[in-house]
């Protein structure tokens, strides 16, 4: 029998998947310190308005207002980077989003929704960069593993998305003890995790992964087997920000107004924090698995695979009762599956079509998009809810996400 013998590996291969391994874990470290400062803010910013302006009409505003925060975050730390490099980008929109925590606090205190909405804008800051924060796991990734490089970022976020909600109640009663109102109990806790992986990335992120792989492309542009991307978008563009857009604003949609919808049935605050950690967690936890299916069946049959998800969570919602915990939590986790099925899928499109010279700002304006979709489901949510009732919302949301699959048949048929 003859053996081919393989390849050795080169140190250069070796150093930079040591590299990447090191980047890859910062970012671990940094996403679990951020995913509690986002999932805090998540749980009780709809029932913090609600309080405040005694309707349900307008619960959906501050979802859709650090959403559209997030929108204006995504610009700056999309140029920031593609100038500077990630970890300057990524520190400095955690700085921004922990601000807009202690603006929170503070209108809160105060009793003064003004102050709660400017305050909300600038916490979207943290949204931003968390989602922001993929993009760097996959900037020195080996092309054929850069989902899965994406979906270790993103697993990373489950263990803070799981226990900030959770600490609703306790941090509620902290606020208290600090006499301050006990729905700004949870911005306490995202305050100091976004301030904290903002210190994590400014100190540990070295090499800057974004600059280090321009550094090697331009060393080996001139080799006739370079792989990275082309000089011009690719076809992947158009498909993956249309995923991400659906599947963004029927999350934010029937996300924001669960909660509320929980409350309006008798259910409290450890209630709400208990769905929402499950949905956060089925955004995230399942990333390890939806990398590996995109690195091996390719991103658009795993982009149809979210529509389908997201139909049947709006279908499970719809149908369960308003006061049925079990229900709705299987409902949510659902729609946290279909939203990181489309988010990964989506993420691996334009990241492979888009060149490394342009990357961080391309991807910067495409999650500009995704925040605007986000701000149109938060801002619709309430106005759904208040004339057409919750089911209506959770089911329009399902039927919405289907208009992927004709989008994902015509890239098909191009390609």
């Amino acid at each position: 029998m003859t053996h081919v013998a393989l390849p050795e590996p080169t140190t250069g291969t070796i150093a930079r998947a040591a590299t990447q391994r090191r980047i890859l874990t910062v970012l671990v470290g940094s996403q679990i310190l951020s995913g509690a400062g986002l999932a805090a803010g998540v749980t009780v910013g709809a029932l913090l308005a609600q309080n405040m302006l005694g309707t349900t009409s307008l619960a959906g505003l501050p979802s859709a207002l650090f959403t559209a925060g997030s929108a204006l975050a995504a610009v700056a730390v999309g140029r920031l980077s593609n100038a500077r490099g990630r970890r300057p980008g990524l520190a400095a929109g955690y700085l921004t989003g922990a601000l807009g925590s202690v603006g929170v606090i503070a209108a809160g205190a105060l009793g003064s929704p003004v102050l709660l909405f400017a305050a909300l804008f600038v916490y979207g800051a943290g949204t931003a960069t968390n989602l922001q924060a993929r993009y760097a796991g996959a900037d020195l990734a080996d092309p054929a593993r850069r989902a899965r490089a994406i979906a270790t970022v993103l697993v990373a976020t489950t263990l803070g998305g799981v226990v900030g909600p959770n600490l609703a109640a306790p941090t509620g009663a902290l606020a208290e003890r600090l006499g301050l109102p006990p729905l700004t109990g949870p911005f306490l806790l995202s305050g100091a995790a976004y301030a904290l992986a903002a210190v994590v990335l400014a100190v540990w992120l070295r090499p800057d992964p974004l600059l280090l792989a321009r550094t090697e492309a331009a060393a080996t542009t001139a080799a006739p087997d370079a792989t990275d991307s082309p000089a011009r978008p690719g076809p992947g563009l158009r498909l993956g920000v249309l995923v991400m857009i659906l599947t963004q604003l029927v999350m934010v949609a029937v996300m924001t107004m669960t909660p509320v919808h929980l409350h309006d049935h008798g259910r409290g605050t450890a209630a709400a924090g208990l769905v929402i950690a499950l949905h956060i967690a089925a955004m995230y936890l399942p990333s390890p698995l939806t990398g590996r299916l995109v690195d091996r069946y390719g991103a658009r049959p795993v982009a149809a695979a979210s529509a389908g998800t997201l139909l049947a969570a709006g279908l499970v919602a719809a149908t369960a009762p308003g006061g049925s915990v079990a229900l709705l939590a299987a409902a949510l986790v659902l729609l946290g599956i279909g939203w990181n099925l489309g988010l990964v899928a989506g993420t691996t499109l334009i990241t492979d079509a888009v060149p490394l010279a342009t990357r961080a700002k391309t991807q910067g304006a495409v999650d500009v998009a995704i925040a605007i979709a986000g701000t149109t489901g938060g801002m619709g949510s309430g106005l759904v809810v208040a004339a057409a009732g919750y089911p209506a919302l959770a089911l329009a949301g399902g039927i919405l996400a289907l208009l992927i699959l004709p989008a994902v048949a015509a890239a098909a048929r191009r390609a």
